[in-house]
This record gives C-alpha cells, sequence and structure tokens, in this order.
C-alpha cells in the first residue's frame, strides 16, 4: 500500500483512535485545511467523478473556476447577481473535506494535535503528552456561515475579552485566558463563508487583513500569533457595491480568486434547477400532473423578467421565483381538486395565474414598473412568454393579412364567430373543463397538425395555452367573469356595444 493510500484511510476512517500516541502509532499525518481540499479534489478529478454535484448550468463556467482556484489553495469570492446558487457552492465545498480530523479534545478552536496554537491546546498537550485525549470532527461539521451586516462586531467575527471569566477565574485582564473567540478562530481548520460582504463595515473588513495573510488576531491589545488555517468563501452581489458597500480594495487584493456566476442560459437548465429544489418537499395530497409546456412557461417567464424594460436588470430575478412559483402553480391546481372532491387533476393554464404572489415578490420595479403597478408587470411577463413560446411551436401570425389569405388559425378564430364564446371557469371539474374544450373541435385539428407527438395527459393544457396566445396576439378577446375566464371573438365587444 502506498503513503498517500495509508494516510487516507487513517484520516478518513479510523475514528477509533483516542489519544495522540495512537495517532503516532498509526502515522497519521494531518494536513491544513486547503491542501486537504486540494488532495480531494486531485482523487475526484482522476476519477472522473463529477464536484458540485447540484450546481446545473456552471459545468463549463464557473466549476472549472472553483476547480482552478482550490488547486491554487485560494480563498474566493463569489461575485453574482440573487438567487444563483453562491451559497449553495459554498455548501458543497464541505464534501471536497475528508469525512473526519482529529481535534485536540476540549479545544474551542479545533487544535490540531500535532500543531495546537490555544494556550489551552499547548498546556494539555505539554501535561499529557501522548495521552493527550483526541476527538473526531465530521466535516458536516466544519462549515462556519456569517450573514454580513453592519450591526456585526469585530467581538463577533474575532473575539473579545470576557470579564465573566476573569471574574470566575481569579485572572487578571493581562491574561490571554480571559479572551472569548469569535466566529473566526472557532472556525479553525473549517470552512469560513461570510456572505454579502459589501455589507460588512469597512473597519471589520481592514480586520480580516491580517487573517487572510499572516494568520495574526489582534483582541483588545493582545497580539496572538495563532496560525489559523482557514479556507473563507466570500459571496457578494455587484449591486451592493453602489447601493449600500464595497469591498475595500486592500481585502479584494487578498482573496486569490474572484468567480463570477450567472443564471441558467437555456430552459432546459433552469428546468433541472427548478426540479430539483422542488422535489425535496414534493409530498402532496393530490396527483397533479404538470405538462412540460407549463413547466416552459414556468422558466420563460423569469427570462422574459431578466430583460423587461419594468424590471431592474441590475437586481436580477433570482431562481427562487421559478421554485416559489413551481410551488403556487402547483398548489392552485391542488386546491381546485380538494374543492371538487378530486384525487388527481392537471395543472390548467389559468393555474398560471396563481403563481403571481411568486413573482410580484421577487422581482424589483424600474420607474416605469412601479407606475404600471407589480400585478401589471406579473401579468406583462406572462403574457410575454405565453407569445415567445407559442411562436416557438405554431406558425407566426401575420400583422396584415391579405385578402383571402388562408391561415391556420381561421377554423378556430370562425367558431368564435358562429358560437359567440365559451368560458372556463377557475374552480371547473376535470370532466366540466374536458367537455369545455372539447367543444371546440378547431383546436383538434391544429394540435393534429403542428403537435403531431403531443402526449395525450397534454392536450387540454395546450388548448387553453393556444386560446390565451391567441388573446395576447390580438386575434381574440378574453374577460374575467365571477367564475372564470370568458373568450370571445376579438370583434365581439365592439359590435355589441353598437
Amino acid at each position: 500500500m502506498k503513503a498517500t493510500e495509508k494516510n487516507e484511510l487513517t484520516n478518513t476512517m479510523n475514528t477509533t483512535l483516542k489519544t495522540i500516541g495512537d495517532l503516532k502509532k498509526a502515522k497519521y499525518v494531518s494536513k491544513s485545511i486547503k491542501t486537504e481540499l486540494r488532495d480531494n479534489l486531485i482523487k475526484a478529478l482522476q476519477a472522473g467523478e463529477k464536484t458540485f454535484q447540484g450546481m446545473h448550468g456552471y459545468e463549463q463556467s464557473v466549476i472549472p473556476q472553483l476547480e482552478r482556484a482550490i488547486l491554487s489553495k485560494h480563498n474566493i469570492n463569489l461575485l453574482g447577481l440573487r438567487g444563483q446558487g453562491k451559497t449553495k457552492i459554498a455548501r458543497l465545498m464541505i464534501q471536497l473535506l475528508d469525512e473526519y480530523i482529529p481535534i485536540v479534545a476540549g479545544s474551542e478552536i479545533n487544535d490540531d494535535p500535532f500543531a495546537p496554537i490555544s494556550r489551552y491546546a499547548k498546556d494539555i498537550i505539554r501535561e499529557k503528552g501522548d495521552a493527550t485525549p483526541i476527538e473526531w470532527l465530521h466535516r458536516d461539521d466544519r462549515f462556519f456561515e456569517k450573514l454580513a451586516t453592519p450591526d456585526v462586531t469585530i467581538a463577533d467575527l474575532i473575539g473579545d475579552i470576557d470579564p465573566i471569566k476573569a471574574a470566575n477565574l481569579k485572572l487578571s485582564y493581562a491574561d490571554d485566558r480571559v479572551l472569548h473567540f469569535g466566529m473566526i478562530p472557532r472556525a479553525n481548520r473549517c470552512l469560513f463563508v461570510i456572505n454579502e460582504l459589501p455589507d460588512l463595515q469597512a473597519r471589520i473588513q481592514v480586520a480580516l487583513f491580517n487573517i487572510l495573510e499572516e494568520g495574526d488576531i489582534q483582541i483588545r491589545g493582545f497580539k496572538l500569533r495563532m496560525a489559523l488555517d482557514l479556507q473563507f468563501v466570500f459571496t457578494a452581489n455587484p449591486e451592493d457595491y453602489t447601493n449600500r458597500g464595497s469591498i475595500v480594495t486592500p481585502l479584494k487584493d487578498r482573496i486569490g480568486s474572484q468567480i463570477l456566476t450567472h443564471y441558467a442560459y437555456d430552459l432546459s437548465t433552469a428546468k433541472r434547477i427548478t426540479k430539483q429544489e422542488t422535489e425535496k418537499s414534493s409530498s402532496r395530497s393530490i396527483d397533479v400532473y404538470v405538462p412540460e409546456l407549463a413547466r416552459d412557461l414556468l422558466e420563460q417567464i423569469a427570462f422574459e423578467a431578466r430583460v423587461s424594460e419594468f424590471v431592474d436588470p441590475k437586481s436580477g430575478v433570482s431562481a427562487r421565483m421559478s421554485i416559489t412559483g413551481y410551488e403556487n402553480l402547483i398548489s392552485t391546481a391542488e386546491r381546485r381538486s380538494l374543492l371538487n372532491g378530486e384525487s388527481q387533476t392537471s395543472v390548467r393554464f389559468s393555474d398560471l395565474m396563481g403563481m403571481i404572489p411568486s413573482i410580484t415578490g421577487k422581482v424589483e420595479l424600474v420607474y416605469e414598473g412601479e407606475q404600471e403597478g407589480s400585478d401589471f408587470v406579473a401579468n406583462h411577463l406572462i403574457s410575454e412568454a405565453t407569445k415567445t413560446l407559442f411562436l416557438m411551436r405554431f406558425p407566426k401570425i401575420e400583422k396584415l393579412k391579405k385578402p383571402n389569405q388562408i391561415t391556420v388559425y381561421d377554423a378556430v378564430l370562425d367558431w368564435f364567430v358562429q358560437a359567440d364564446n365559451i368560458e372556463l371557469s377557475d374552480e371547473a371539474t376535470n370532466k366540466e373543463y374536458q367537455k369545455v374544450l372539447s367543444s371546440l373541435k378547431p383546436l383538434d385539428e391544429l394540435l393534429r397538425t403542428h403537435q403531431p407527438e403531443l402526449a395525450k395527459e397534454d392536450v387540454n393544457f395546450l388548448k387553453e395555452f393556444i386560446l390565451w396566445a391567441l388573446v395576447e396576439l390580438k386575434q381574440l378577446s378574453k374577460k374575467r367573469t365571477e367564475k372564470g375566464i370568458l373568450f370571445n371573438d376579438v370583434f365581439d365587444s365592439y359590435i355589441k356595444s353598437m
């Protein structure tokens, strides 16, 4: 067995060892957290294993940069808009740590048995030697996270003098045993994440300088040479640089790699992200079928929001909008089935209106959007998504129709001229909904021609989708009634008003 293989076994498996002497007999070799991350990443890459599982859409962009940063033993700053998975990336990094590491038993700052840095650990090792007891720390307990807010203090992060400890131990304030360590020393040999770094006051950022570069910490005049072993990951939003604060230049200079995150580039990736995040809470009392087109529309709404003239592009549109929107979409269908006493149902296009509360709370509007109102903007985004996906699946509708020109939509539009209208009730049972849509026979021919491979379960959703799209393209009209939505010929209301 190679030495590296032997070390791996003792580092990750032999957690029955109880003392420093046991570690020495097992030839245990300690390493820094950055070396640990690097070594385990090398093994994963050589084995062809996928790192950062669940980070979809980053395979060719963010993840290679992360891997290069880890191989370089860099502290990392993840820079990106809201809802781009920055904190999730940081949490996934713990999977690259050894499963267990030994620490001096009772140590507040996870002292390495072979390289102690605290007075407590040094004293107990001097007293007991190889009989010094050790404990094993699991990688899940090696993740520390702090949200940077203006009220964060140096005492929170680094530490302060504890007068109660001084009184109980009858020690002078000049004795370093009266110190109470903050989050950073307690995260020794761990992954430490500071979210929204620009929100941290400049004087607090300055306190991180020596920790990042030299490993020094200073508490109330105590200059402690503590070689803290940390992997820092910072997250920041570009908007914060102007709205709330900034990262001070010397601190930025000490962060090895700055990596830009981004939103999903295509619908399929966005759908994978939403599916992954919503499967965690997918238990429902009603069996709800979701057509693939409904999933596409859900994601397209977010894509439309990111380019909308009403939405502030600097704030971004979080992936959480799609996730919470999907949950509201399912809940809308579930509620209807519960009211109707049905055990199963399918999502309908009109259920997208149930997503509006999820949209209005997730987008930052510019002045024009504020003037129109968040509800208008949400409906506008649904309208734009509908038009975009309709024109990807069906022939384009000419704005100016030539005389005697026949289009594929004529039969549907003529049906409304002859039959007047149809009404789709919000709370209609499955049978009632099916009956209303089945009465519009020209839709069947339109689907056979342009969606020949359509699944049977998706037919009703696509029929309603066509009606909504024809309204958005000014071929039909609709209005809200007490029960639901009434679809009319586009000139119906005009003629009736004459």
